[in-house]
């Protein structure tokens, strides 16, 4: 029996002295292929050349050169970081390209992180950082919260163009798949037979979006999200406002979907 004990005991310390062995194994802070990303990165290498053809910087971004430029204007304060002692800081510019390239192609953070020579943690925190950047930035200016006025101008637009009177904004939801979050039972699955968020979006007339709502349940319809949505409620008291001050045809505002 104290020998069942013993060797019991000394296969616990075998495997301790294992596992401090594997903690004290030294990581690499920069791989030695990232360490070349100044001079083979993708974006000191391809991003320079497609400087000087307008077409191909237009492919690769899907944005002028110009276009590009006034978004670093607007994002570069809140995306700078200072050099440390460490390293170097990333420049804005180099920020901008990895997050837009993520957004036009998709691609997987490990791909871009192979083709920029940085970290996959690096990439995934670039992304998250330029996405808050470009809506804290362009939100206000590009979609502010829908007025009398915006409603005003729908009506105008749809029933002029599309001989729709009334009509204040077309409405509708996309799937956008993800992984399965943890412990989220069947809240994301939905009727695709696949994990999603919605995007439910009201557009007017010409084509711009007026309001989005982004990351509701996959298993939710159109029609419970707009139950459940504050931004809907808040609208449509706009909306009442709207027809109590100005004569339509008909008291009824349309939202198609």
């Amino acid at each position: 029996m104290m020998s069942e004990e013993s060797d019991t005991d000394e296969e616990l310390l075998n495997l301790l002295i294992v596992r401090n062995r594997l903690r004290k194994k030294k990581r690499i802070w920069v791989h030695e292929i990232n360490k070349k990303r100044l001079q083979f990165g993708e974006y000191h290498r391809l991003c320079k050349e497609l400087e000087s053809y307008e077409d191909r910087f237009f492919k690769y971004f899907h944005m002028s050169k110009a276009s590009f430029e006034e978004l670093h204007e607007k994002l570069s304060t809140r995306i700078f970081k200072l050099d440390t002692n460490w390293r170097p800081a990333i420049s804005t510019k180099e920020k901008l390209a990895v997050c837009l390239r993520y957004l036009t192609t998709g691609d997987s953070f490990q791909s871009l992180s192979f083709s920029f020579r940085l970290g996959g943690s690096t990439v995934s925190n670039i992304v998250k950082e330029v996405c808050k950047a470009i809506w804290e930035t362009l939100q206000p200016e590009y979609m502010p919260a829908p007025t009398e006025d915006t409603w005003r101008q729908s009506e105008v637009g749809y029933r002029q163009i599309w001989n729709f009177p009334n009509g204040i904004g077309s409405i509708d939801g996309k799937h956008v798949n993800i992984k399965c979050p943890p412990n989220s039972g069947s809240n994301y699955y939905c009727y695709k037979n696949i994990f999603s968020v919605v995007l439910l979006a009201i557009v007017d007339p010409f084509y711009k979006f007026t309001t989005v709502d982004i990351g509701s349940y996959g298993r939710h319809s159109d029609s419970a999200i707009l139950k459940i949505l504050d931004f809907i409620k808040n609208i449509f008291t706009t909306i009442c406002y709207f027809l109590q001050n100005h004569c339509l045809e008909c008291l009824t505002p349309y939202l198609t979907c």
